[in-house]
């Protein structure tokens, strides 16, 4: 096994053909190293011969099994995908009792809940040509690594109604506790993200020991909000971890995120950071971590495998629109609200976007020390590098790194939230409101780009669920049981969690 792993390293294999072929002729010389110490292949006895045909049946048939690990093989994993076979047309020869615009997380749960709970055809369409949105994934060609597209997509939640759903439909993927743990390059120095007692004590040279004398610390460092409470981003930022910390991990990381400085932002933008006051590396402190065994996108087709789900790709929902507005008796409309209303002349929301450049390193192992690490300084333009290869703890000898840098143009990702977009988006909400209530046509704007508001993976599953409880006429939901009986809450817990 020694010679297949130097000749891998030295590069005499084909590094970027991970394919089983080349697994098969890797296994072949490895077989001929073993078997011809014992036997030489010119002078074979019987027993050698038996030997050799023994270990090559064996080989070949461990090449079978290998060839369906999803951490190690690609072949079958991507003739798998592209056999999902989704039309990129609309069929108009059918009628729909609800379509969704937007294959993501709000379009999929309304999809899934309206044909399970309620027995409707379901039309979701999408303008991208893939299900799954921003939590889209896939396997490399080259390495067989499984990677987002769209950057890491990591669940955690406090929501028993989001943590349900996720994990009830019996044909998807189970979901992998994995607990998320970030670093920052910082001042030279590799520490904690978000700050916690390692981070204070490694930038600023302190020997912080407990809670209390963190939050002690704290207590000397923050900066008050004004009487009225924080208006902007900075003034939250330091009322929460002071003047050095904010200017040695928030401040430039702002500026780079939104290319605005952090007062020009609101408030909100810097409360949902989270911030420890203990030892706990982790990312998240949310009751609830994981990730799907077989990706997200996996877990997307799963949802979707209904005989009352059609689903059109590549397809954009206005070159259609006055056929569907015939055709849908409801519309569930998830993507930019701007966009919709885009006769109206207010003008375009303003968006930031991710340019995603990718770098790949052929038997190199591992390049970082965990999958992601930020850099919140101004010495480099990308934010973050993520390695792929670390989530759920994939085997392959390559590796990828993707840098993000965050830029105005492209797909619109987040929601820039300012008094200025703010004051806009009133006057979209307030046409949405009309169309929701007009009787031309049955429409409801659903999710993050629609209501122009950041929400996290939990958050928006539950808004889901609660505007098609609503929606719907509060059906019974018999696979979801005291979440949303008579007197069982309706608030957004998972949202409210983000911003507490």
């Amino acid at each position: 096994m020694r010679r297949i792993l130097n000749a891998k390293k030295q590069g005499r294999e084909n590094s970027t053909d991970y394919s089983d072929r080349n697994y098969l002729r890797t296994s072949w010389h490895y077989r001929r190293r073993v078997f011809g110490r014992r036997c030489k292949y010119r002078t074979m006895n019987n027993a050698c011969k038996k030997l050799a045909f023994a270990s090559t049946a064996l080989l070949l048939f461990l090449a079978f099994i290998k060839s369906f690990d999803p951490t190690t093989r690609t072949l079958n994993l991507r003739t798998e995908s592209v056999a999902k076979g989704y039309p990129t047309e609309i069929d108009y020869s059918k009628t729909y009792d609800v379509c969704t615009v937007g294959a993501g997380l709000s379009g999929t749960v309304f999809a899934e809940r309206y044909a399970n709970v309620l027995n409707k055809r379901v039309l979701v369409m999408d303008i991208r040509p893939h299900v799954g949105g921003n939590c889209y994934d896939y396997y490399d060609d080259q390495t067989g690594i499984l990677m987002n597209k769209y950057g890491a997509h990591l669940f955690h939640t406090n929501s028993e109604k989001a943590w349900k759903y996720l994990n009830m439909h019996p044909n998807a993927p189970k979901w992998e506790r994995w607990d998320h743990e970030v670093k920052g390059w910082v001042n030279g120095k590799l520490v904690p993200i978000p700050a916690n007692i390692n981070t204070v004590n490694r930038l600023f040279d302190k020997s912080i020991k407990s809670e209390e004398e963190m939050k002690n610390w704290l207590k000397s460092v923050q900066i008050s909000c004004p009487k009225k409470g924080c208006q902007n981003a900075e003034q939250m930022a330091k009322s929460r971890v002071g003047e050095e910390l904010y200017e040695a991990i928030f401040h430039q990381y702002t500026i780079k995120q939104w290319a605005k400085e952090p007062k020009e932002l609101d408030a909100l933008v810097t409360a949902r950071i989270p911030l420890r006051t203990n030892f706990d590396n982790r990312y998240f402190g949310d009751r609830y971590q994981a990730l799907p065994s077989k990706g997200y996108t996996a877990w997307f087709d799963a949802l979707l495998d209904n005989p009352l789900i059609d689903v059109a790709l590549s397809t954009n929902y206005f070159d259609h629109k006055a056929h569907l507005d015939k055709v849908c008796k409801k519309l569930i409309y998830t993507g930019p609200i701007d966009r919709f209303f885009g006769d109206s002349g207010l003008g375009k929301l303003e968006y930031r976007s991710i340019d995603f450049v990718e770098e790949r390193y052929f038997n190199s192992g591992f390049m970082q020390p965990m999958p992601v690490v930020n850099y919140p300084g101004n010495d480099v333009q990308f934010t973050r590098v993520v390695e792929y290869k670390h989530f759920l703890n994939q085997k392959s000898p390559h590796t990828i790194l993707v840098k993000e840098f965050s830029k105005s143009t492209g797909d619109p990702y987040y929601p820039v939230p300012n008094e200025k977009n703010q004051k806009l988006y009133d006057k979209y909400k307030k046409l949405a409101t009309e169309a929701e209530a007009s009787k031309a046509l049955d429409v409801h704007f659903v999710g993050r780009l629609a209501n122009y508001k950041y929400f996290n993976m939990d958050a928006t599953i539950e808004n889901a669920l609660n505007m098609f409880h609503d929606i719907a006429g509060h059906p019974e939901m018999r696979d979801m049981p005291g979440l949303f009986d008579k007197g069982a809450s309706k608030k957004n817990m998972a949202y409210d969690d983000s911003i507490s």
